[in-house]
């Protein structure tokens, strides 16, 4: 068994990797019947091992390592390169690139030569492109301040819990991405009228069977003004793990549309067919009761992203002084605009309006703050957001078999001394 040490933490590869390899079992499996089935035996087979839906998230923050590139974040997966970022982390309305998190469905690709990159851009098009490095770089560029969320984020806060890498509330980050529009390639390329969809693929490597990680937009949203193909991040060039030399960028919607190391762009007449977008991906039409089975047929396409909150500090557990205490966070509400958190320091009993930050975009996230005076005992802090289009947190999310869009009402208990 293979350790890493940080923080003092002895960090075992093989209990992270159950969940990677979940995750690879889910994709190849023709329903969740079978997946649930499959994983049983795998968590069985790994009994000497921490099973994979009963990840604690308490041990999780403590396996917080050093990654070349990526500072003190929590490795939810090694087999595929799975970083989350620390809630305490969200205090700035950008992102640092090294406290990013990560979200890879694939080995990353092995080798990446900008002078030898290329993107096809083809389908139901009059004009294919083949585009180099430097052909897409002297196009006209775009900026876009984007708040990326994995679908999954919080999918280990989901009860019952579900199978796939069990993400706390740090799969998401704020970033500046900068690049051409993909409408400009896609206008260079003449759509055709039968385009209706257009479909991303990237150079993740994929590992024996398992499908490659495929999906498509509506090619609305393909033609919006602020759909990019973005190369660079915060205003430096994208790193590997961030999908270098280009990646899509999809702004408001779910993390996985955004595919990473583009390489090629294909229009297509309808949503492109395969496992990563059906069954992965998708959202029940009606919610069902937890813990059943929902058919694929009753489900939708992900899209844009949930009304959501999170408190930064103080952190799940914490014990603090008495006296001025400064509760903050962060909240976003993908193509919406946050435009209200409040914040209950009596488990949800009354709720206090938090202040907002000043930077803000329309598919960003915004920092907010309440200043508190706490006298000792012990207390539930809660947050939650409300959007521009009238969508609150609520107490409890919808639950899902994937997990997909945790957005309950965040909650941190602590003790006042």
């Amino acid at each position: 068994m293979v350790r890493f040490r940080g923080g003092g933490v002895n960090l075992s590869l093989a209990s992270v990797d159950l969940q990677g390899i979940a995750d690879n079992l889910f994709a190849i499996m023709n329903s969740r019947r079978d997946f649930i089935q499959q994983l049983s035996l795998a968590a069985l087979a790994a009994s000497a091992g921490p099973a994979v839906l009963a990840c604690s998230n308490s041990l999780a923050r403590a396996q917080a390592i050093d990654v070349p590139g990526e500072d003190g974040m929590i490795v939810r997966s090694f087999r595929f390169v799975d970083l989350e970022t620390p809630v305490e982390y969200f205090n700035t309305w950008l992102t640092p690139v090294p406290h990013f998190f990560v979200r890879n469905h694939m080995n990353e690709p092995s080798e990446l030569n900008a002078a030898d990159w290329r993107l096809a851009v083809g389908g139901e098009v009059e004009k294919p492109l083949n585009l180099t490095l430097p052909e897409l770089t002297k196009l006209e560029t775009h900026s876009v301040v984007n708040t990326l969320e994995c679908a999954g984020n919080g999918r280990s806060l989901h009860r019952p819990q579900v199978p796939g890498i069990q993400w706390g509330k740090g799969a998401v980050s704020t970033a500046r991405f900068t690049g051409p529009r993909l409408r400009d390639v896609l206008q260079r390329a003449e759509v055709k009228s039968t385009g209706k969809h257009v479909m991303f693929r990237g150079l993740d490597e994929v590992p024996g069977k398992v499908p490659p990680f495929i999906r498509s937009i509506p090619i609305e949203k393909a033609l919006d003004s602020d759909t990019l193909i973005a190369t660079h991040m915060n205003g430096a060039p994208l790193t590997k793990h961030h999908g270098f030399p280009a990646r899509a960028l999809v702004p408001g919607w779910i993390g996985a549309a955004s595919c990473k190391w583009l390489t090629e762009i294909k229009v297509l007449e309808a949503e492109f067919v395969g496992n990563f977008m059906s069954p992965a991906y998708r959202f029940p039409n009606q919610p069902g009761k937890p813990g059943e089975a929902i058919k694929p047929e009753d489900t939708h396409p992900l899209t844009g992203l949930s009304v959501k909150s999170v408190i930064a500090a103080p952190s799940d557990g914490a014990g603090v002084k008495a006296g001025a205490l400064r509760v903050h966070g962060a909240a976003w509400a993908g193509e919406a605009d946050v435009v209200k958190v409040e914040v209950s320091t009596d488990g949800g009993g009354t709720w206090n309006s938090a202040k907002l930050g000043h930077d803000q975009a329309h598919y960003a996230w915004r920092l907010w703050s309440l200043e508190w005076k706490a006298k000792p005992g012990h207390y539930s802090i809660q947050s939650r957001a409300t959007d521009s289009q009238g969508r609150t947190q609520p107490a409890t999310a919808v639950w899902n078999p994937s997990g997909y869009l945790y957005n309950a009402v965040d909650q941190v208990n602590i003790h006042v001394a």
